[in-house]
């Protein structure tokens, strides 16, 4: 298979070699499975109304949340909004991004310590067992132990993933390849709602458990990759393993014009290795423009609307005239839309930028938003679907503008900025910081969010609506361009020169760069 190859030019002045070689397109390919796993749990057990989620599945609800079940059959109860409810069904779906954000910080140790591959192995072990318990589940504490198991695999990947993903893929195509975990999650969401399409119409009342057990098929997937990839060079080196670290870089890098590159690593390992407590550091003055801008994305990502949007999508295809179809025509529609549109970031993130996409979809997002507020406002009331076939194929349109805007910015973007910004000594403790966050986030939302959607009603989109319009200022003004920028060369090619963030850097904090003559560790591997 021929690799094409290409220079990256740093600040200053230094080129890396790099050639697009077929380990790392397989490396990143193997690892982004972990982002199959998450879509994939995201999914199944997914809290849409006639989406078919495992927690909207008749069985599944008699048997572990009567009381939900008992509001689905009441003939009296008839609500668009209210249905579904209920605090300990949200504490079910939320308990993996709770279990999730605790587990981050041993993942932090484990990244760090013991490397990149370890911990995505460790995240395939979690998942599995977590499948097994949740799949022969026989009361709610197995089944909520099971989605706990399912969130520490989920906080150990995503720790570990987006990090891998980021060290290993040459600069230039940095982004891509990053983005392929997010793609894997799409794809992991469109499979589990065909998945429940199919398994809601068992009889028997074990369809939910083939839901829950074929979680299986991408657990056994990242398990597998995790023990065939390769350790990332920037991981060896930073635990000592110079010699390994080379040759690894000579491997992935397809070239023996390795030493600029090598050399900044180990530059970059001498000083990661002055840190002792990586996230008290995290909190000195010079990392503040990293630290804000991962916490900002998380919770921006969050509140984009994504979840009202996907919530309300089946509805609005059944008013369009779908009837019985309309839950598989939603999966399959916005599942499509979702999977093409990621790709569409693959493709243009290292050549128009992060910012670019961010803005575009921000104007997208919130005109879609804008205008399923206005026609469910005007045309829809609670305990009625009552909406023209004009409006509603209208509506349907807005959520797929919407859908495509955010799988090519937020979605995939909320994960790529912040594993490309950090410093090494302070790159595992902030990609902590950055799963930590979106799952607490995540968390909250997914407790308040068929609350909130009771209370507001239409008036959610108009909740979110304005929440576009806030991060879209902030990228504006705060969020620099990382495009085609060699990670270990952040600091002085993009903070130090933002008109913002550039007064958080003081050259007298910093450990002072070496690299150079009277270096003894730099020197004995110059040669």
């Amino acid at each position: 298979m021929p690799a094409g190859g290409f220079a990256t030019a740093t600040a200053g002045g230094v080129k890396f070699e790099a050639k697009i070689t077929p380990i790392v397109i397989l490396s990143c390919i193997m690892a982004a499975t972990g982002g199959l796993m998450f879509g994939y749990d995201v999914g199944v057990s997914d809290d849409d109304d006639v989406v078919g989620g495992v927690t909207s599945m008749p069985d599944f609800l008699e048997k572990f949340f009567p009381e939900v079940y008992g509001k689905t059959q009441d003939p009296n109860l008839n609500s668009n909004y209210c249905k579904y409810d209920n605090q300990n069904l949200q504490l079910f779906t939320s308990s993996l991004y709770l279990a999730g954000l605790i587990a981050t910080f041993f993942a932090s140790w484990t990244t760090r310590r013991l490397g990149r591959k370890p911990t995505m192995l460790i995240a395939g072990f979690f998942f599995i067992l977590g499948v097994v318990l949740n799949a022969a589940a026989q009361d709610l504490a197995m089944l909520i132990i099971g989605r706990i198991f399912l969130g520490c695999g989920v906080g150990f990947a995503n720790q570990a993933v987006p990090l891998f993903l980021s060290e290993i893929a040459p600069t230039r195509i940095r982004g891509g390849l990053n983005i392929l975990f997010q793609l894997n999650v799409t794809v992991g969401i469109l499979f589990a709602n065909l998945v429940n399409y199919g398994t809601a119409k068992i009889k028997g009342g074990w369809g939910w458990r083939l839901s829950l057990g074929l979680a299986g098929i991408p657990a056994v997937l990242l398990t597998g990759g995790a023990l065939l990839v390769l350790e990332t060079p920037n991981s060896l080196i930073e635990r000592g393993r110079l010699d390994e670290g080379k040759s690894v870089l000579r491997k992935i890098r397809g070239t023996d014009n390795i030493e600029p590159e090598f050399l900044e690593l180990v530059e970059a390992s001498r000083m990661a290795k002055e840190v002792k407590h990586p996230f008290r550091n995290l909190l000195k003055r010079r990392n503040w423009p990293q630290l804000s801008i991962t916490i900002a994305l998380q919770i921006f990502q969050q509140f984009t609307g994504i979840n009202a949007i996907m919530f309300y999508a089946p509805v609005l295809f059944d008013t369009v005239g779908f009837g019985s179809d309309a839950a598989l025509y939603s999966a399959v529609i916005i599942g499509a839309v979702n999977v093409l549109s990621t790709c569409v970031s693959i493709y243009s993130v290292d050549k128009v930028g992060r910012r670019m996409l961010l803005l575009e979809a921000g104007v997208q997002m919130f005109f879609s938003q804008v205008v399923i507020a206005i026609i469910l406002g005007v045309k829809v009331t609670d305990d009625s679907n009552d909406l023209h076939r004009g409006y509603g194929i209208l509506v349907v349109v807005m959520v797929c503008t919407f859908v495509s805007a955010f799988a090519w910015s937020w979605g995939p973007l909320g994960w790529l900025i912040p594993s490309e910004t950090f410093p090494l000594e302070t790159r595992s403790a902030g990609q902590s910081v950055t799963v930590c966050v979106n799952l607490i986030f995540t968390f909250v939302m997914a407790q308040a969010f068929l609350s909130m959607l009771c209370t507001l009603k239409f008036g959610i989109f108009l909740f979110f609506s304005g929440w576009v319009f806030i991060m879209s200022i902030f990228v504006v003004f705060l969020l620099p361009e990382t495009k085609n920028i060699p990670i270990e060369e952040m600091t002085d090619t993009v903070w130090k020169k933002h008109w913002f963030w550039k007064r958080f850097i003081d050259d007298n904090e910093e450990v002072p760069a070496t690299g150079t003559k009277g270096d003894p560790l730099t020197e004995k591997w110059a040669h």
